[in-house]
């Protein structure tokens, strides 16, 4: 009888080990989500950040062509 209960404590301890293993793999995999998302969306504001730039330049570079060309005549 002792035995029996040992065994059945036992598993019901187990059982909460396995529950807690579940959730931790849960959560790991929707934070694992979150940062390819966050990747994702670093990698967008990045590209976004590049043509703003290289538009600025080419609109500065067509304003010091267009003060040069006033200032030539």
């Amino acid at each position: 009888m002792k035995t029996l209960l040992a065994l059945l404590a036992l598993a019901i301890l187990s059982a909460c080990g396995v529950e807690t293993a579940t959730t931790a793999a849960t959560v790991a995999e929707m934070k694992r989500r979150e940062m390819e998302a966050a990747k994702k969306n670093l990698e967008q504001v990045k590209q976004k950040i590049e043509e703003n730039t290289k538009q600025i330049m080419e609109r500065a570079a067509q304003s010091e062509a267009q003060s040069d060309d006033k200032a030539k005549d």
